[in-house]
């Protein structure tokens, strides 16, 4: 059979046109069970010079894939934009008006329809088509522009990912609704009054001129700690009042906290001056804290006023240096949040693990 004969067989897609830069481009619905057939990726294991896209990183496709098949009636993905070598045709509805960009998009069969970007949406679309497969009748939408050959298709690449940024960890636990833990930490946030006050909702990192003093995102992750969550376990109602009784009673027994929540001293003094307005200090305090709830269950909140014995000031050099400190800088590595929490653990009278007592006599060495 001819390559005449070939292109006589179109794919259409009902669609709107538009211009870019001069350029004609087509956004249209495809189904999604489409998606795998006609949509390629330069997978070759070729040069990155001669490839239009990033090698496809398959690490990536078990949480994509996942998301897809957990959330089949609450899902969200954007569009994928791809560029196909060879000519269209398209049909408007009418002559003149709005309708004049609204039409049918004919794409020959044979021709080749490269993705600029989307290929970890087609890779996981294909793998969850095979475990549900209702999920083929799903739309994605796609943008269309015409192949100007590989300087061009790199170059598009390039655009369209110099300027994406990543939501700060904050901001996406302020909006994930699906995550028990960012849940919690929203709950959290809005039933300890120090803490409504104090967080920073949006950014992972506070500003110096910023009257804030904590993170979402660093309540999020010192509650997952508190109660040893890992990311998508459940959490239950009472749990979820557990780690609010918990951090009000901290806050209740830190000064300093609630001189800032009245505006008695600034933020940024209490964030250059004192250890535990930061990250590693508020992780730590809930990893001590789940072994306060460990080891004495009834009686902890006896303990949690013992807070106020700790000099947590950041020239307490000999107390905080190794620990929260590495060189007079805040450090919130691995063992630094272990080897601050173990100060804590100290003070509230917890008992310290074999692990943790390995570490205190490292850091004495």
């Amino acid at each position: 059979m001819s390559r005449k004969q070939v292109s006589e067989y179109n794919h259409q897609f009902p669609a709107v046109r538009g211009i870019q830069a001069g350029r004609p481009c087509y956004i249209a619905m495809c189904p999604m069970r489409l998606i795998p057939k006609i949509f390629i990726f330069d997978e070759d294991e070729v040069p990155p010079e001669l490839r239009a896209q990033r090698i496809l990183n398959k690490s990536r496709l078990p949480a994509l894939t996942s998301y897809l098949l957990d959330n089949v009636d609450d899902y969200t993905l954007s569009a994928i934009t791809a560029s196909i070598n060879d000519q269209v045709k398209f049909e408007p509805f009418a002559d003149t008006g709005v309708a004049s960009n609204l039409g049918l998009l004919s794409v020959p069969m044979d021709a080749q329809i490269l993705i600029n970007d989307g290929q970890h949406r087609r890779a996981a679309i294909e793998l969850a088509l095979k475990e549900n497969s209702e999920l083929g009748h799903d739309n994605i939408p796609v943008l269309f522009f015409i192949d100007e050959g590989l300087k061009r298709s790199q170059q598009m690449f390039a655009d369209l990912n110099k300027h994406a940024v990543r939501p700060s960890d904050s901001l996406s636990t302020l909006y994930d609704h699906r995550d028990p833990c960012s849940a919690m930490a929203r709950y959290i946030v809005d039933n300890v009054p120090c803490f409504k006050k104090l967080t920073e909702m949006e950014k992972s990192s506070i500003s110096n001129r910023s009257i804030k003093l904590f993170a979402l995102s660093s309540i999020k992750l010192a509650s997952r700690s508190l109660l040893r969550k890992r990311a998508k376990d459940p959490i239950s109602e009472a749990e979820m009042e557990l780690a609010t009784r918990y951090w009000e009673l901290v806050s209740k027994s830190m000064p300093d906290w609630q001189a800032a929540e009245k505006r008695e001293v600034q933020s940024a003094e209490l964030r250059q001056n004192y250890v535990h307005s930061h990250g590693v200090a508020l992780h730590a305090l809930g990893c001590a804290g789940a072994d306060l709830l460990s080891q004495l269950p009834t009686a902890w909140e006896e303990h949690i006023g013992k807070l106020v014995d700790i000099d947590w000031s950041r020239a307490n050099s000999d107390l905080w240096e190794g620990r929260a400190l590495h060189h007079g800088r805040l450090s919130k590595a691995r063992t630094s949040v272990a080897l601050t929490a173990n100060v804590i653990r100290k003070t509230l009278g917890v008992r310290l693990s074999p692990e943790d007592e390995a570490l205190e006599e490292s850091l004495n060495q």
